[in-house]
């Protein structure tokens, strides 16, 4: 496992500071919607070159990836989409798995004809690729995942009393969603676990507002599921393909442990700490994630060391 910080090559790149913004979609921009697993899934091809896949976290959808897709495009055919229950994609009524995310993931790769891919995830999007690195390890052309939330890892850890705390504002998200207050969950969830307080009145716009609030039900159905943070890591041990794994170093202490964890579980892996990023690099860093996508995926082309 090779280790580095990752630092603006400009004095003009921004700051670590979550900026949340839209972009103008890229040319060559297709839309559509497909079945996969029994589920339609709503999505978004863009640019041209290696096949790039996208796969965002909780509450969102495929538009928290929109400050760097039109920068991606340039170099990667992109695809970016909506996960089961999620905004354009169809929510079914039982209870969903990690599992189904994952085998989505690799479903909708294939049924587009688009592997072996290079696959990026954040947060949960990034448990999600990991999961589906164990069960279609063969759809991958490379892995790259920012701060999986997989915090059973760290149990018995220094970082006990710091979870317990996140644990604790998680709960007061779920009691609410319970409610059916979806509104005052969502503004709870990114003022004092997503972002901070201030955010969702001050930076978010109505826009970005109806799709926390629209997504709300399935941060309930993850919370559920026993299986959603949980990692087989003997399995990921498996994977013998090239993997990036980012940590910034704006986001809570207890993710870049979580993610050395993981790190020295894969044996291709690359860890890297992204230099004044936090949770969300495409969204607070969108110049520098696309600079250390494109030289990862420029290193797994060409074999050399990175």
């Amino acid at each position: 496992m090779r280790a580095r910080v990752h630092s603006p090559r400009s004095p003009n790149a921004v700051t670590g500071r979550c900026r949340l913004r839209a972009q103008t979609r890229p040319e060559r921009f297709a839309i559509s919607v497909t079945r996969i697993n029994g589920v339609e899934l709503y999505y978004e091809l863009s640019g041209s070159g290696e096949p790039l896949v996208l796969v965002h976290g909780s509450w969102g959808d495929h538009h928290n990836w929109d400050p760097v897709v039109s920068a991606l495009a340039e170099s990667f055919r992109v695809l970016a989409y909506d996960r089961r229950g999620h905004s354009a994609s169809e929510r079914p009524a039982a209870q969903g798995s990690v599992f189904e995310d994952a085998d989505d993931l690799a479903g909708l790769i294939d049924k587009l004809g688009l592997a072996p891919a290079h696959v990026a995830g954040n947060s949960f999007g990034a448990a999600i690729v990991l999961r589906a690195a164990t069960r279609r390890p063969e759809v991958f052309r490379s892995l790259i995942v920012h701060e999986p939330p997989l915090f059973p890892l760290l149990a018995g850890t220094e970082f006990d009393s710091a979870l317990a705390e996140v644990q604790r504002r998680m709960d007061a998200v779920v009691t609410l969603l319970e409610g059916g207050d979806d509104k005052d969950a969502a503004r709870l969830f990114v003022e004092t676990i997503a972002f901070a307080p201030g955010v969702w009145d001050e930076q978010l716009t109505p826009e970005m507002r109806d799709v926390f609030i629209f997504n709300a039900p399935t941060y309930l159905d993850e919370v559920r599921d026993p299986d959603a943070l949980q990692m087989d890591l003997k399995a990921l041990a498996r994977f013998d393909t090239p993997a990036l794994l980012t940590s910034g170093t704006e986001s809570a202490p207890f993710f870049g442990p979580a993610v050395d964890i993981v790190a020295e579980s894969l044996p291709r892996a690359e860890r890297l700490t992204i230099d004044g990023a936090d949770h969300v690099p495409h969204i607070s860093v969108p110049e520098r994630y696309v600079e250390l996508v494109g030289a990862f995926a420029q290193t797994e082309r060409s074999g050399a060391p990175g």
